[in-house]
């Protein structure tokens, strides 16, 4: 019997899910995977949208005429509109969620004990720091759709602050890429390792960030469409932020930290006007999307909606609360931008229909997105000033 690690980082735990449905659920191997049939798109390399890209002098660059068109505009706009989600993920109504971080794994035996290491930790707000009218639409909007991509916890006093616990190294090793979500927290996770200068958990040895970048993202590392993966993610989230936009104009936001009820739709506002939700390039995802969704068939919808529901309780089984708390706040996010996408005929849900958290879960993804777009470029660049001057 394979003994399973008594705590699971997110990227593992997201492969776990990949595979149960030959095994905890026990359907069949000679069926198609529910969410690769769907998203095959996402995970196929033969696949246009994931031929490799490359990043010369300070930006990358596709062969491909249409995709050419995306990355160039993502590189024109990304860090504008990275400024503005920055900001706006720092307003209660994004930053604010009702987590139940003692739910237990349901897939495997696990060990109850509590995460060891210190950066793992991680403790609700105090009473009066959520406002009340976030607390009162959370406790309202409690009812859910069976057959729909996600399922949130039921919400609860206990409220964790995303802003405050951001996305660091905590002593894990993620050595799994499944997808561009994989890739949005590696990015992040190896940045930690600059900033808080990580060391080893064992050994106690300082990390090499950018060694860890090559194995996590690089070409020739353990995923080499870790980067298509990364913008065909941003991509997706965008779209759907764009399909969302009436929901997000009528959206009641609150205050903002300053006590301004039009701060933060000003901020969502700046976002919805970005040229990254219209550009052609860009919006060329969804459409695929759409279309590899028709021509499956709309059997495997179900089942790929049943997959983003194992990814979310999947998350239960990671013992490191950090890793806990962002792992369910992506999966919710990616699965409200499959739900707003393509809905339950693959044709779009919805979008007015949804809750205070999943629109609060799909800013903050697009913004982890938007920030390991920057992230990435960072490292590349210093890798080419690196290989320069070595040639010097």
């Amino acid at each position: 019997m394979t003994t399973m690690p008594a705590a699971m980082s997110p990227f593992l735990a997201m492969l776990l899910a990949i595979s149960l449905a030959t095994t905890v659920k026990g359907w069949q191997p000679a069926r198609t995977s529910r969410l690769a049939t769907v998203t095959k798109i996402a995970t196929d390399p033969n696949d246009p949208l994931l031929q490799p890209i490359a990043f010369k002098g300070s930006s990358f660059v596709s062969d491909s005429c249409w995709r050419a068109e995306g990355l160039q505009c993502i590189d024109e706009y990304n860090e504008d509109l990275l400024e503005v989600l920055d900001e706006l993920r720092q307003q209660p109504f994004f930053r604010y969620y009702s987590v139940d971080l003692l739910k237990g794994c349901n897939y495997f035996p696990q060990d109850i004990d509590e995460c060891s290491t210190q950066s793992c930790e991680i403790y609700p707000v105090d009473t009066g720091v959520v406002p009340k009218n976030i607390e009162a639409v959370d406790a309202a909007e409690y009812d859910f759709e069976l057959d729909a991509w996600v399922r949130w916890d039921m919400p609860s006093d206990d409220y964790y602050d995303l802003f405050e616990n951001r996305e660091k190294y905590t002593g894990r090793d993620f050595n799994r890429a499944v997808n561009g979500l994989h890739s949005s927290i590696s990015a992040h996770i190896v940045h930690g390792m600059l900033t808080d200068e990580a060391k080893h958990p064992v050994t106690g040895e300082p990390l090499d960030a950018h060694a860890e970048y090559e194995r996590r993202l690089g070409r020739t590392g353990e995923n080499p469409c870790a980067l298509e993966h990364l913008y065909f993610g941003y991509m997706l989230c965008l779209c759907a932020v764009r399909e969302a936009t009436e929901r997000l104009e009528a959206c009641d936001f609150g205050l903002d930290n300053d006590g301004d009820e039009d701060g933060v739709r000003g901020l969502v506002s700046e976002v919805l006007m970005s040229p990254l939700l219209n550009n052609p390039g860009v919006l060329v995802a969804e459409s695929r999307l759409r279309a590899h969704a028709a021509n499956s068939g709309g059997g495997n919808l179900w089942q790929a909606r049943l997959r983003t529901r194992d990814l979310l309780r999947i998350m239960d089984c990671v013992q490191c609360n950090v890793c806990r708390l962002h792992g369910k706040v992506g999966s919710l996010g990616l699965a409200t931008a499959l739900q707003v996408l393509l809905g339950a005929e693959g044709r779009g849900g919805d979008s007015s229909r949804l809750h205070r958290v999943e629109i609060a879960a799909l800013i903050s993804s697009l913004g982890k997105f938007a920030n390991a777009i920057q992230i990435i470029k960072e490292f590349e660049t210093a890798k080419t000033e690196a290989e320069q001057l070595t040639v010097e």
